[in-house]
């Protein structure tokens, strides 16, 4: 009697078949809590008045992200995510505020 068990792939999987791997799940983790930075940025900034401010704001943050859209070590993504964009949405948040331009 032949057994199959449904973990174990007949197939390469169609992410595989792209040349791609799959995200372990600190990575995954990970990419999420990236998503999520993004996400608040794009809220944020969709309420600052001064249309050159908003678009200034978010081209800097896109060109933060492409810039390290690479990095695969984990421990650097974390700070990446933590200390590095945490840090600084916060300070452009908090200059904005101040400014008047974002309430």
């Amino acid at each position: 009697m032949k057994c199959g068990y449904a973990t174990i792939a007949r197939r390469p999987s169609a992410l595989r078949m792209r040349g791609k791997t799959p995200l372990g799940l600190d990575h995954f983790i990970q990419r999420q809590r990236a998503l999520a930075l993004w996400r608040d940025i794009l809220r944020s900034t969709a309420s600052i008045s001064d249309m050159s401010t908003r678009k200034d704001m978010r081209q800097f943050a896109r060109a933060e992200f492409e810039h390290h859209k690479h990095a695969t070590d984990i421990s650097h993504i974390r700070y990446l995510i933590s200390q590095t964009g945490r840090t600084q949405f916060d300070s452009m948040k908090s200059s904005l505020i101040n400014s008047g331009l974002l309430s």
